[in-house]
């Protein structure tokens, strides 16, 4: 039944009578990366294997009853059932299902919602290497998917400011700056456009930060003036700034990630000379801050980057760019356990110009290098299995050789 349930769905689209053929929102242009002979498989984060199959055969049973031949079967198709289907295929597929018509366009916005109950999730990764202009890539399916470059402003001044990103539900937010103020610009995978964000209630740059569904927390950072201790939740339906108890310690040049549903600031900097090794875990359910004793000893150096961090399946590594190493943290003995080499060629400067991050069940490095032709951009992938990393090339691109940016979306 899974073979033959893409081949209904669209001849169920092809009998839409609606058709537009310039739909502007979701209309992603796609280009494999490989010549993978087969299908890859959607997010190893989706339900198992086993509720996968429980779902299709529900989904089978109900499709019984129509006559995918009959060019009237489309008409009676129920909205849920049609969803249903929607939920089956890859998000990636969908600006092609959105493109069939209006009705399919609002179908399109209920599926994330529905992806989103029942914990179905495709984790993409978005990185930039000029100033106005991001990617986004599934290291999954291999796909490049085209994002509009984000508009100039009228000065220019936040083109070439110092930017932070964060992506969180179906919207990727970059922070910077333009002129004296503070700017977030916000892209949203619905409407496949840029426009101006919220700005937090304590503008802020160089913060620790990550994301969970579709909340964020972003913590520490300097305003200018003075290194920050405070710290805000995001909520991404309804677009809004929470302040959260203020940390122990401020800190700027900081990471952050999730890790057991709770919230992690790691290292950063106290003022600019004293390197920061303690961490910071943020409980949501209790609102409370808890200092950890030399988390990140040994991740960061004086003028170097934020650690380099990442979760995959509720394990934190890190990248220590000084020897070019993966370490693992231990969470009984707070200690760093080393597990192999980075991918040869993840050159960066002091931390800098390099991307480490949990995608799903990966971990990816995106890294730059000059080339022949110019620079280059490489994704390696590892999926930490409890030995050494076996680094894959998963994409390669021309580009810049400087990754300024980075975020992973999982919607």
């Amino acid at each position: 039944m899974l073979e033959d349930l893409p081949c209904l769905i669209s001849r169920v689209f092809e009998s839409s009578s609606d058709q537009e053929s310039n739909w502007h929102y979701l209309a992603y242009p796609f280009h494999d990366s490989s010549n993978s002979k087969k299908r890859q498989k959607l997010d190893e984060e989706m339900a198992t294997e086993e509720e996968d199959q429980s779902k299709r055969k529900k989904l089978s049973h109900r499709l019984e009853a129509y006559d995918d031949d009959d060019p009237s079967a489309f008409n009676r198709l129920t909205r849920d059932l049609i969803l249903s289907c929607l939920l089956l295929l890859s998000r990636s597929d969908y600006g092609a299902v959105a493109s069939v018509s209006r009705a399919f366009r609002s179908m399109i916005r209920d599926a994330y919602e529905h992806r989103r109950r029942q914990g179905i999730a495709e984790h993409w990764v978005y990185f930039s290497c000029t100033a106005l202009q991001w990617h986004a890539f599934d290291p999954y399916r291999r796909r490049w998917i085209t994002v509009p470059p984000m508009p100039a402003s009228p000065t220019e001044t936040f083109a070439f400011s110092d930017k932070e990103s964060l992506a969180v539900g179906t919207d990727l937010l970059v922070f910077g700056r333009e002129m004296t103020s503070y700017v977030v610009m916000r892209y949203s995978i619905l409407s496949n456009s840029w426009c101006p964000g919220v700005v937090m209630n304590s503008p802020r740059c160089l913060f620790g930060s990550a994301s969970r569904g579709g909340k964020a927390i972003v913590a520490g950072g300097t305003n200018g003036r003075e290194i920050l201790n405070s710290a805000e939740l995001y909520d991404s339906e309804t677009q809004t700034w929470e302040s959260l108890p203020a940390m122990n310690r401020a800190r700027k040049l900081c990471s952050g990630v999730f890790m057991d549903e709770k919230f992690y600031v790691i290292g950063g900097m106290a003022n600019e000379r004293e390197v920061l090794t303690c961490g910071e875990e943020y409980d949501m359910k209790r609102s409370s801050w808890r200092l950890i004793p030399n988390m990140s000893d040994g991740l960061i150096g004086e003028n170097g980057a934020p650690p380099l961090v990442a979760v995959v399946s509720n394990q934190l590594y890190a990248a220590r760019y000084a020897d070019k190493m993966v370490v693992k943290y231990n969470k009984r003995n707070n200690a760093w356990e080393t597990l192999g080499k980075l991918p040869e060629r993840s050159y960066s400067m002091n931390g800098w110009g390099i991307a480490f991050r949990g995608c799903g069940q990966r971990l990816l490095v995106i890294g730059g290098h000059r080339g022949l032709r110019g620079g280059m951009i490489e994704l390696n992938s590892w999926v930490p299995n409890g030995g050494p990393p076996e680094w894959n090339t998963i994409a390669v691109m021309q580009s810049g050789d400087f990754v300024f940016n980075c975020a992973v979306m999982g919607c």
